[in-house]
């Protein structure tokens, strides 16, 4: 089966289509703004394409119904729809490839693949907030979690990279990017994770703060005259990274601070502090540990950070080889000979994930 995978977001339309043997046979990257994307544009690529026996759409929610991979019909985008709100700036143009791809292959099968799927496992204790039982029941107020086929795709790679079975593995998996979150997968099931309702909770990523102390809003909303607007962009848009360094791109982070600027040191010191913390307590979550898997942009090109973040675990086991670590390039094991947890670079392949989902809805 030839899939096509549309993953839609806030900045870009990436179209990958891959053989059955998973081979990359085209891909095709498009910018967005506000507006979405160029869908005359997307329409010539989807065009000359070939051979698609099946579309596989990225959505980032799947609302509190939808928890598993699903064929794209007419109720599942309902749910879709509805759950906009809960992820405004990726939902939508999500939904608009759905509607473009739709028109152009008409025959041609669709799932609807979650980033939230992946999380549904969680039990009640992770997924529950100590909150009123009526936001709980009437807003649906819970933890969700993100970035789902990625925790998912690398930590089922990393029970092949280790040769173990995905069933008798626990892992933690580091989705470090622009966004970035945790995930404690147990037996190949995620049993905790670090966002939750909305992505701006957990770990510290390139604009977005990180968990905070809610009262800190309450606060600037009363005391500092700060709109919910103001507050909603700071979090999203001109904190983390960002906010401590002067830039959320990770590499400039960390050339500034090699350099000695004081506020690209706190910012990495911030960061690693944070990361560290949740990797322990992801763990916790499963009782033990065997692997740690860092995957994304900055999971995968950040050496300093890796090792930073390890540096502090040793009481779990995880130590990592500086050479190895060093030189890594895609995929491999960091860990240091003897080690108790295995440390892995993953590169991100959500595009594996979803053409694994759509097969499996599909038969």
């Amino acid at each position: 089966m030839r899939v096509l995978v549309v993953n839609a977001g806030s900045s870009s339309l990436k179209l990958r289509l891959l053989g059955g043997d998973d081979a990359l046979l085209a891909e095709h990257d498009l910018p967005a703004g506000p507006e979405g994307f160029d869908e005359e544009a997307a329409a010539r690529l989807l065009g000359a394409l070939d051979g698609i026996d099946a579309v596989g759409h990225r959505f980032v929610h799947g609302g509190p119904r939808l928890t598993a991979p699903a064929s794209l019909d007419g109720g599942v985008e309902r749910e879709l729809r509805a759950a906009a709100d809960l992820a405004p700036l990726h939902q939508p143009p999500a939904l608009a490839a759905a509607d473009l791809t739709r028109r152009l292959l008409l025959r041609v099968p669709a799932v609807a693949c979650l980033d939230t799927a992946f999380h549904a496992s969680m039990p009640a204790a992770a997924a529950t907030y100590a909150v009123p039982r009526e936001w709980r029941e009437r807003f649906g107020i819970r933890r969700y979690g993100f970035h789902g086929l990625s925790h998912a795709y690398a930590a089922r790679r990393s029970a092949e990279l280790l040769g173990r079975p995905p069933d008798r593995l626990r892992v933690v998996t580091c989705h470090l990017g622009a966004g970035a979150s945790l995930a404690a997968v147990r037996d190949g099931v995620s049993v905790d994770t670090t966002m939750g309702f909305t992505p701006l909770e957990g770990v510290v990523m390139a604009t977005r703060s990180g968990s905070i102390d809610p009262g800190i809003t309450l606060w600037l909303e009363r005391h500092g005259g700060l709109s919910e607007p103001e507050l909603w962009d700071a979090l999203e848009h001109r904190s983390g990274l960002l906010g401590l360094a002067g830039t959320g791109d990770m590499r400039e982070v960390l050339r500034a601070a090699s350099a000695g600027d004081a506020d690209a040191r706190l910012g990495v010191d911030v960061y690693v502090h944070r990361l560290r913390a949740a990797i322990a307590a992801m763990a916790a979550a499963m009782g033990g540990l065997d692997a740690v898997a860092f995957t994304g942009g900055v999971g995968e090109r950040a050496p300093e950070v890796r090792a930073a973040a390890a540096a502090g675990l040793g009481f779990l086991g995880v130590a990592v080889d500086p050479a190895r670590n060093a030189a890594a390039a895609g995929d491999a094991d960091l860990g240091a000979e003897g080690a108790q947890v295995r440390v892995l670079v993953v590169r991100a392949r959500e595009d594996l994930e979803i053409a694994r989902q759509v097969r499996e809805v599909l038969g």
